[in-house]
């Protein structure tokens, strides 16, 4: 049997089960096992020429001398995630955030300028205005949809534009092509941390875009029991990057590694499914009284619905709502969910409710939070498996106490 199924017309659901391993594994194993080693041993003084002699002229091999430069586990997630993403190497590390400052701190140095679209992950924010600027790197924020204003920021020492889609927490969506038309007129880097949307529901590489981000923490680990994050995009660009991982060490550790490859095996099932129930949600809530606004690009309200209609092959599995309700309402109606779990993480077989106000943006203040768009009010719903019926049925008795209350 080959070891290459990419002359075969796969859809994402079976890239995600076969692609990037060998047929044929260790022991004739079905799985592809865990090599928890730190180090690799060589047999002689000519095994050890023979790979210094691969190494020095870039020859493809598949040994290894040291936990920190890779491992065979965490290679076959890369080369699935590859697959997945349709990009030429990826490059797996011990969470999402490393993913995003290793792959920045990779290509800029003082002097340089980065470009963030607002309404993105608060920490990647954080890093950028704050850790960055230590350094001499400026940037700057521009508002999520507003491309002239992108443009318009672009200065001669910018070197990248980064930001999010489907963003966190209001679910804007980012036009891949007009982006990507205006970094290249100019040669900058265009990255997009693409955790919400998943390889099953977008792919930004197709249009264009340099590099794609993903925290595996979520969807693409999908059991809420492991911390991962990638990079993916063409070798030259993820070269560096995997030499500053070398240097620094955030590396993916093997066990972890093993976990996510297991959860890639669901994750056009559990993405699909959870495509239907969102949207499913989605038009229920807006048929509540008690409901302020309801933010999700798979509803035609929403700004960015005829970009996502056009980019993605579904909407997602994360709701955001505002209620007609001040701050401790809000809380008092998360507790009475019975089915969601109070925390801020996502994509899961478990359905997981938030309050950012309360939760991702408690150590800032009420000022601040405004500033960044972050109302008392608003509920961040990330679906699980469950079907939709009940989680749906668990929020009317909510909003049936909330109605009392107020």
């Amino acid at each position: 049997m080959t070891d290459d199924i990419s002359n075969f017309h796969t859809s994402a659901s079976t890239r995600s089960v076969h692609a990037g391993e060998r047929r044929q594994k260790p022991y004739h194993s079905l799985i592809d096992p865990i090599v928890p080693t730190s180090t690799y041993v060589f047999d002689s003084y000519e095994d050890i020429c023979q790979f210094t002699q691969d190494k020095n002229n870039a020859a493809p091999t598949d040994r290894l001398e040291y936990g920190r430069y890779g491992n065979p586990t965490v290679r076959a997630v890369e080369q699935r995630l590859a697959a997945l993403e349709g990009g030429e190497e990826a490059l797996l590390f011990s969470s999402g955030m490393a993913a995003v400052t290793t792959t920045l701190l990779t290509f800029l140095k003082a002097g340089d300028h980065i470009i963030y679209t607002d309404d993105i992950y608060r920490k990647t924010r954080e890093f950028g205005q704050n850790f960055l600027q230590r350094f001499g790197v400026e940037s700057t924020v521009v508002a999520m949809g507003d491309y002239d204003a992108l443009e318009a920021a672009i200065r001669s020492n910018t070197r990248l534009i980064l930001s999010e889609t489907p963003t966190n927490p209001y679910l804007r969506v980012v036009d891949c092509e007009k982006l990507v038309d205006i970094a290249r007129k100019l040669g900058l880097l265009t990255i997009i941390d693409a955790t919400f949307a998943t390889p099953i529901n977008l792919r930004p590489l197709e249009y264009g875009v340099d590099l794609v981000i993903h925290s595996g923490t979520k969807y693409l680990g999908g059991h809420h029991d492991l911390l991962s994050g990638v990079v993916v995009g063409r070798k030259e660009l993820v070269d560096p990057i995997r030499e500053h991982v070398n240097l620094m060490g955030a590396v993916a550790d093997p066990h972890n590694a093993y976990l996510l490859l297991r959860g890639l095996k669901t994750l056009g099932l559990r993405v699909r499914h959870q495509n239907q129930a969102a949207l499913k949600l989605a038009e229920y809530l807006l048929t509540q009284p008690l409901i302020e606004q309801v933010y999700y690009p798979g509803l035609s309200n929403h700004p960015d619905h005829e970009i996502a209609k056009r980019q993605m092959s579904g909407f997602g599995g994360v709701v955001s709502f505002t209620l007609k309700a001040d701050l401790e309402q809000t809380a008092r109606f998360l507790d009475r969910l019975q089915i969601p779990f109070i925390t801020p993480s996502l994509g899961g077989a478990e359905s997981l409710v938030s309050q950012p106000a309360l939760l991702s943006y408690y150590s800032i203040s009420a000022e601040d939070r405004a500033a960044w768009g972050i109302k008392d009010n608003l509920v961040r719903y990330a679906l699980g498996i469950e079907d939709a019926e009940d989680l749906i049925a668990d929020l009317q008795q909510a909003f049936d106490w909330l109605q009392e209350q107020i």
